[in-house]
């Protein structure tokens, strides 16, 4: 070998070892940005450099950050191996087995004091806690998502399509993908979602927020690990990245033996996830921002509004009214049913709070613009404002309230105006038309660039809520629509195709030639 030669092979295997304060970093084909000083300082040999190619965004994962991240896909990917060998009945029972953990008081009662102590840490930090703290309610969904998977046939060798020919035919069959990565927010429900992917015969690999870590390392140690290991099936199934920092995340994701990365939490933090799978090589299905558009048009009912409005308030998930749009002729009479519904929402919880486009201000009662009272917040209660005006960019905004519920109103000229507002701002997820003009509800779902599309109440958006089926998460269309499968994610939705061919007749050819006599 020359010493040419000799001195590519070296610079191709180099590993970075350290960076330097303002060192250049080229991201996008042609863009850079630069070392920050903390940066440098803190890198050590062994750390990774994660580029985000996306947005020049330069991210830290120490070596014991990325050692987590990679024994658990390890984990799970030697799992998904002897997954084949794991028969369907198995895993039927795992999901029984998980159910009856999370009804039995012992273990319940582990998880319930490990989740007091992350609601207590949360709250001295002032984070929001809304959808942190665990209930009966959130128990009774768990359990009754795991028995929805149980009761779910076994897609797995499922014959999607026959093609028959002359002498052979073909099959295409669903076949398990392998190991999903899931990074979600402090919701400890979402343990039920997560491990619907084992129904196909797939594994994951999943990492939760800070918030909720002692919660899921309860639900781990007393019922889902036990419930694997009574059911049979290989540790490592469903693996958790035991770690609070961003950092694991990043490596996971950076991961290319993922077979699906799936993320769910706030819009900025999935966008980047996302994009660290993209940059390697890994599918993804994103679920981020959200927020539900509500418009009112000329022939909307105003029973129908209040009723609509009302029960899409009764808490804040992805789902929740956060835009109402009410057409200007018919403001005099739709825009105070609207407002009985915000005020009678905010009995229901703990007051209300109100945003309005400029412009549609002078719709309101005499004396709104005036008010002040409480209003619920991560940090605590503040008195404020109880109604802002905001300019039309500002509808892009998602509303993430505690205890009082909040909204922005713009009144519009026509629902042509709406479905415009709602393309340009909204995440494009949910939206509903509250109409009696049938013409009306077959323009709005022609023109409106939302997966999900109603007439009434917009929480009917979730998996389990409306397909039976738990989520992994649900897509919006605010970076494009989804390639050949619905914005419901859920785990039975989480398969390969295999093409398998049976011969009949053993003589074909394609050119047709005949088979030759065989020599003794």
């Amino acid at each position: 070998m020359d010493d040419g030669a000799a001195r590519q092979t070296t610079e191709r295997t180099d590993r970075l070892e350290r960076l330097a304060p303002g060192q250049p970093v080229i991201y996008g084909g042609d863009r850079v940005t630069h070392v920050g000083a903390e940066l440098a300082a803190a890198f050590r040999p062994g750390d990774r450099l994660v580029v985000v190619q996306d947005d020049g965004a330069l991210l830290h994962v120490p070596a014991a950050q990325h050692a987590l991240a990679s024994h658990a896909v390890d984990r799970a990917l030697t799992a998904f191996q002897a997954m084949g060998a794991v028969a369907d009945a198995q895993i039927t029972a795992f999901f029984e087995a998980f159910a009856a953990r999370l009804e039995d008081e012992a273990a319940w009662g582990a998880i319930a004091r490990a989740n007091a102590a992350d609601v207590e840490r949360a709250q001295a930090r002032g984070r929001s806690t809304t959808r942190l703290a665990i209930s009966e309610a959130m128990r009774r969904d768990m359990t009754a998502g795991l028995r929805a998977w149980r009761d779910t046939p076994p897609p797995r060798d499922a014959v999607i399509e026959r093609v028959e020919h002359a002498g052979w035919s073909v099959e295409q069959t669903a076949a398990p993908l392998g190991v999903v990565g899931f990074v979600f927010e402090g919701r400890p429900n979402v343990f039920a979602d997560a491990t619907g992917v084992l129904r196909g015969g797939n594994t994951v690999v999943f990492r939760i927020g800070s918030d909720a870590l002692g919660t899921a390392r309860a639900i781990v140690d007393f019922a889902l690990d036990p419930a694997l290991a009574e059911a049979g099936l290989p540790a490592g199934a469903a693996s958790l990245v035991d770690s609070a920092e961003h950092a694991a995340g990043w490596a996971m994701f950076g991961d290319r033996r993922l077979a699906l990365a799936v993320a769910r939490g706030s819009g900025p933090a999935v966008a980047q996830l996302g994009a660290i799978a993209r940059q390697a090589g890994t599918p993804v299905s994103l679920h981020g921002t959200g927020g539900a558009w509500m418009v009112a048009d000329a022939s909307a009912n105003a029973d129908r509004l209040f009723a609509a409005a009302y029960h899409s308030l009764d808490r804040k998930v992805c789902n929740t009214l956060n835009v109402c749009c009410i057409v200007r002729a018919r403001a005099a009479e739709l825009v105070p049913a609207f407002l009985q519904a915000l005020e009678r929402a905010g009995e229901r919880r703990a007051g209300w709070k109100l945003h309005v486009a400029g412009g549609s201000e002078s719709y309101l009662p005499a004396g709104w613009l005036d008010r002040r009272g409480p209003v619920v917040r991560a940090e605590g209660v503040r008195e404020e404002a109880l109604v802002e005006i905001i300019a039309d960019a500002d509808l892009a905004r998602e509303w993430e309230w505690e205890e009082t519920p909040e909204v922005s109103l713009r009144i519009v000229d026509d629902l042509d105006e709406a479905v415009a507002l709602f393309n340009r701002y909204s995440p494009q997820f949910t939206a509903s038309l509250i109409a009696s003009d049938a013409e009306a509800h077959l323009r709005f779902y022609a023109a409106i660039n939302a997966p999900f599309v109603g007439d009434g109440f917009t929480r009917w958006v979730d998996g389990q809520y409306a397909l039976d089926r738990p989520e992994l998460g649900l897509s919006n269309w605010e970076h494009g629509r989804l390639f050949a499968r619905g914005a419901v994610l859920a785990g039975d939705g989480v398969f390969s195709v295999r093409t398998r061919v049976r011969q009949t007749d053993p003589h074909l050819d394609r050119a047709g030639a005949p088979t030759p006599a065989r020599k003794p």
